[in-house]
């Protein structure tokens, strides 16, 4: 359990002051009786049976009192979040090095692939979009529970030649999941390069990101050996490079998670993976009624023993 406004408890400091006067009160007020009443009438009293009831109504104060201090602070539990869903931004690669083919049959053709699959199985709940980043970004889909509109726009993603602009893709992802209010705010970022490109970068989108509590997992494309892409204007071989260091730092710092996928196999089971962790994204629920409520029942008790039918005397 956690609490809202945790320093509300510092309220429980009350209790032992109220314990004290209370107790030095009825020391006070047994000494008054002691001084004008006999010894044969307090011989007649049943004294362990009348200090017990007696105490009863205060002990209750101190219940309904320690109760409305615990309402005070805003007690939250952790329930299933899946009945809001979550705005689900995926903000994908399409640079040149996406072309290369060692999955099959490309690797934006794999990730498309992936994606298709996620958006099929998730919750209807959820609102899905789509953001596309080369040399630029641009919104291919924008956020909308209807799956049949964000499959179609993936399905007519085409290869660029661009460059990698990762700090605009996830910026434009950041405000596209932020578009719509009351739910968890998500982003997939997948890419295979180095950002080289655009107007914003990693960093300064990660923190729009921090400051917009969006939580982005990172999905870094790769192979166990160099991919080839083409040859530079001077002979020279140029190869597909990716920067986990940058996915791993984007993910941690917005508290998602980070995945390296070498094959259209491990990325797949990646994608299977992150459609499980959203559907069981948990939320803070308040639990304070039940308190306020459990205080008004005590309350009517204790108004009830103090002056009903079976009232306690003084």
């Amino acid at each position: 359990m956690e609490f809202g406004f945790i320093n509300a408890l510092f309220l429980f400091l009350i209790i032992p002051v109220l314990v004290f006067i209370y107790y030095k009160y009825n020391s006070n007020k047994k000494e008054s009786i002691l001084k004008f009443s006999t010894l044969k009438i307090i011989k007649q009293t049943n004294t362990k049976n009348n200090v017990f009831r007696k105490h009863i109504p205060f002990v209750l104060i101190l219940v309904v009192l320690s109760l409305i201090i615990i309402a005070l602070a805003n007690p939250q539990i952790v329930t299933m979040g899946n009945e809001k869903g979550v705005n689900l931004g995926i903000v994908l690669d399409g640079s040149e090095s996406m072309a290369a083919s060692d999955y099959e049959p490309t690797r934006l053709e794999a990730a498309k692939k992936a994606i298709t699959s996620l958006i099929t199985k998730t919750s209807k709940t959820n609102n899905i979009g789509v953001v596309l980043f080369e040399t630029g970004a641009g919104t291919i889909s924008y956020l909308t529970p209807v799956k049949e509109k964000t499959l179609n726009s993936i399905s007519s993603i085409q290869q660029g030649t661009g460059a990698t602009a990762i700090g605009d893709g996830l910026s434009l992802g950041v405000d596209m999941v932020s578009s719509i209010l009351d739910k968890k705010r998500v982003i997939i970022l997948l890419s295979d390069g180095i950002h080289n490109s655009g107007l914003v970068t990693p960093e300064q989108a990660t923190q729009y990101a921090v400051l917009n509590n969006v939580q982005v997992h990172t999905i870094g494309i790769g192979s166990e050996n160099p991919v080839y892409l083409r040859d530079d204007i001077y002979g020279e071989p140029q190869y597909a490079e990716l920067d986990e260091q940058t996915l791993q730092e984007i993910a941690s710092n917005t508290g998602g998670s980070y995945f390296k996928s070498l094959d259209e196999q491990t990325l797949n089971k990646i994608f299977l993976e992150l459609n499980t962790n959203l559907e069981y994204e948990t939320e803070l629920s308040t639990i304070r009624d039940w308190f306020i409520g459990s205080a008004i029942i005590i309350l009517l008790i204790d108004i009830y023993i103090i002056y009903g039918r079976f009232r306690i005397a003084a």
